[in-house]
């Protein structure tokens, strides 16, 4: 599954978008660098009902925003990706 489509699956579960929990992420303070994961994918199981695999796409986009390396891009892994750039304003507001 690639990472948009773990952001897109995100938003159908919990109802907002990408852009919204990164920003309810930073007014908990979990953008810090000293918060473990664990601390976010509790609250992510916690309040959204969030599984590991979903969560950890988040924890990436909370820690490194929406930027993924270029070797995903384009090919044919499981972790694939058309654009090394995550869109994070909901499924129904991106560019085609």
């Amino acid at each position: 599954m690639s990472f948009q489509a773990y952001l897109d699956t995100i938003e159908r579960k919990t109802g907002l978008t990408p852009r919204q929990l990164l920003d309810i992420a930073r007014s908990k303070g979990y953008d810090d660098p000293s918060v473990k994961a664990g601390v976010i994918l509790d609250w992510l199981r916690t309040d959204y009902g969030l599984g590991r695999g979903h969560g950890m796409a988040l924890v990436h986009v909370i820690r490194k925003g929406p930027r993924i390396d270029a070797k995903h891009v384009g090919t044919t892994g499981s972790h694939r990706d058309e654009s090394e750039i995550l869109w994070l304003d909901g499924r129904e507001t991106r560019p085609s």
